[in-house]
């Protein structure tokens, strides 16, 4: 059965339902070895943040928010796994329905509000996965916990995850955690990007092994914005910054009855303000740090378009869900190229 007649199956469904009959299916396919029969993984190593990645393209948090399919998805040939947003406390997130497919745009608006089991559950599926190779853990804060508290809620995932992780990212910038972005701007990101980075430096001498930073950034900043942020970025000596998360932009869907639905919205529609907040985030960092691109890859030109723009990795959502596992490997040797 091919991919589009999968989809137009799935798509039957409310996206959530989708979403978890698609992720059972990935994990079956992993366990009876059709996976390993399929895909293959693209060996074109990159070394970003002092870490060998098999390849370029990695899967994006929010997919896996639980670290539930780690195996299932790492078999379908990706160089590295990011699973989350975790928060300390388990939560339901937002009521539903929160999650809206935009077909003819190649677009997903979603309001999870970082629905999860909270960081002690996530811990204990990392450990009863077989997976070795990269793996990504992005934290957040609770819902309920007051912004002038969330470093509070960021270290406790920080020091839980740390030895799980081969990279942590501070999501700062999702759009459906009321106040979370304002953590990405002035003394507030100051103050949580000085507590991180102590912390890791203690963790790093309590178990012997450094495991880098990285912080997720939204793409609705102005010029000004992003040089602020790059700013901090290299005052604090983070080690990556992922650009970017979903927009609350609506000008590329406006047609689409649901196009005010509220959340943030993904996919093919973000995909050239991503790649010019990552040119201008490479301007303004000069090679002081990594960037991990994010936001509308639909194809291998959009990942090499992202390389190209200024990132050493790329990560794939929206567009993952719309084409499927072949766009793992088309992104990766287009990546590979750029």
């Amino acid at each position: 059965m091919s991919y589009a007649t999968l989809q137009s199956l799935l798509f039957r469904f409310e996206p959530e339902t989708a979403h978890c009959l698609s992720m059972s299916a990935i994990d079956m396919a992993e366990l009876t070895g059709l996976s390993q029969l399929i895909y293959r993984q693209v060996n074109a190593p990159v070394e970003v943040m002092g870490i060998q990645f098999p390849n370029a393209v990695g899967l994006a948090a929010g997919l896996d928010k639980n670290a539930e399919h780690i195996d299932g998805l790492a078999a379908l040939g990706f160089g590295f796994i990011e699973v989350g947003t975790v928060t300390p406390r388990p939560q339901p997130g937002n009521p539903k329905p929160r999650l809206f497919r935009i077909p003819e745009h190649q677009a997903i608006i979603n309001r999870m509000g970082f629905n999860n089991q909270g960081v002690d559950y996530l811990i204990d599926q990392v450990d009863s996965s077989r997976f070795d190779g990269i793996l990504g853990i992005n934290i957040g804060k609770n819902f309920d916990t007051p912004v002038e508290r969330a470093t509070d809620d960021y270290l406790l995932c920080l020091r839980k995850v740390y030895s799980r992780a081969s990279y942590i990212t501070v999501n700062v910038s999702s759009p459906n955690t009321p106040g979370l972005r304002s953590l990405q701007f002035g003394e507030s990101l100051n103050q949580l990007l000085e507590a991180l980075k102590n912390e890791q430096a203690r963790l790093a001498d309590y178990y012997g092994r450094y495991v880098p930073i990285a912080v997720k950034i939204a793409p609705d900043m102005d010029q000004e914005e992003i040089e602020m942020v790059a700013k901090a970025l290299i005052r604090y000596r983070l080690d990556g910054v992922i650009a970017t998360n979903t927009t609350l932009d609506r000008k590329a869907v406006q047609s689409s009855p649901i196009a005010e639905e509220a959340g943030g919205l993904s996919g093919a529609p973000v995909r050239r303000r991503s790649t010019q907040v990552i040119s201008s985030l490479s301007k303004a960092l000069d090679g002081a740090l990594p960037i991990i691109g994010v936001g509308g890859i639909c194809d291998g030109r959009d990942a090499a378009e992202k390389i190209r723009a200024g990132a050493s990795l790329v990560q794939l959502y929206s567009g993952f869900i719309y084409r499927g596992p072949a766009l793992i490997n088309e992104a990766a040797k287009a990546a590979a190229k750029a």
